[in-house]
Parts: C-alpha cells; sequence; structure tokens
C-alpha cells in the first residue's frame, strides 16, 4: 500500500509505503464508539455537587409542635420542601472515566486510520515546518492542499511556528505524534501529517 508524499506546493515528492496491518484495518464502529465515549468521558470535571439538608444553613430545632397547631407537622427549617432547604437526590462528585484498554485505543485509532485513507482523507507531507507563526497563512498553505473544513496535523510537539499558528483557529488543531486520539481522527474530516510523524505513529501501532 502506497501513499504520495507532498509538499506545501501540492506537488508528490515520493512515494511512501504504509503497512497493512495500520492501515487496511477492518472498520469497527462500536469499539470506535466505545473508545469516543471513554475519551469524552474522561473530559468531565465530575466536580458537581448540591447541598443535602444537612450541610445548608439553618436551625435543627423544630419550628412548633407536633399537634393542635393546625398546620402540616415539620422538623426543620432546612427540609428539603422548604426554600433554602436541601436538595433531595442531587448531584455529587463522581468520577466518570470508562475503563478502555491499550489494546482497543490501538485497534480503534487503527480502523479509523484506515477509514480516512481509504476514502482519501489522508495527507502526508515530507515537512510541516511552517516559514511563519501566522495563522491566516497556515490557513492559506491547507486550502492549496485542499484540506478546507476541520483539519488534524501531526507533528512534533516542538514544531513552534505550527503551534502557535493553528492555535488560533478553532477549525485546526495540532498535536504530536504520540498524541493523536480517535475522537480527534473522527471530529476532523482531513488529517494533515508529517512524514516523520508518520513514522512513528506507525511503530507505535504496528507494535
Amino acid at each position: 500500500m502506497k501513499i504520495a508524499v507532498k509538499n506545501f506546493e501540492n506537488t508528490t515528492v515520493r512515494e511512501l509505503d504504509l503497512p497493512e496491518n495500520v492501515f487496511s484495518y477492518p472498520y469497527k464502529e462500536h469499539l470506535i464508539h466505545t473508545v469516543v465515549q471513554a475519551y469524552l468521558a474522561g473530559l468531565r470535571a465530575g466536580t458537581h455537587k448540591t447541598k443535602v439538608r444537612s450541610e445548608v444553613s439553618g436551625s435543627g430545632k423544630k419550628l412548633w409542635k407536633q399537634k393542635g397547631t393546625g398546620r402540616a407537622r415539620m422538623g426543620s427549617v432546612r427540609s428539603p420542601i422548604w426554600r433554602h432547604g436541601g436538595t433531595v437526590h442531587g448531584p455529587v462528585p463522581r468520577d466518570y472515566a470508562k475503563d478502555v484498554s491499550a489494546r482497543e485505543k490501538k485497534s480503534a485509532l487503527k480502523s479509523v486510520l484506515s477509514r480516512k485513507l481509504k476514502e482519501s482523507q489522508v495527507i502526508v507531507l515530507d515537512s510541516l515546518e511552517v516559514p511563519t507563526h501566522r495563522t491566516q497563512e497556515l490557513v492559506s498553505l491547507l486550502t492549496r492542499l485542499g484540506a478546507e473544513g476541520k483539519v488534524l496535523l501531526v507533528d512534533r510537539k516542538d514544531n513552534e511556528n505550527l503551534t502557535l499558528a493553528s492555535r488560533n483557529n478553532p477549525r485546526v488543531k495540532a498535536v504530536d505524534a504520540l498524541a493523536v486520539n480517535v475522537y480527534d481522527v473522527v471530529d476532523r474530516p482531513w488529517l494533515v501529517v508529517s512524514e516523520q510523524a508518520l513514522g512513528r505513529l506507525v511503530e507505535v501501532l504496528a507494535r
């Protein structure tokens, strides 16, 4: 399996062999869904909290005697049925994390990468070294390549110009080769990766 390696002029400079055990992996929709759910769940802080009747301010004294007043019996001003009372069955801090094995994450990533390649939405560049940190110029370079809309750029994390140029545009995201996740690949139609980063990514996924 081969893919063209291009430059920013959208000219093919050579061809690259891709391992079939990574880029011919079967599409597993349920596995991808599970891994994406786990990723999104991991982003949740889970710090939501309401106060129960023992935590709200107010006296615990019985408001009036149990019988003889003609009113409903009431034991505390902190009762949930009163204004400023405690909350019943409210949210409490919890961890939303879901257990997904490293093997499942790798399989799901290989699956989405194979689908992206099959749909011709993967662009391999000989280098992602951009000449400037200006966002507008990066967008122009991507448009010249045909990658319009939401784009995931994969290179080294120390590529400072690429990081600065991409962070000001919500439709463009730059990540290190070892930080690629299933959600980002699924969420963005275009995957633009440098030849060096692709080699590092394949090295990990082919194990």
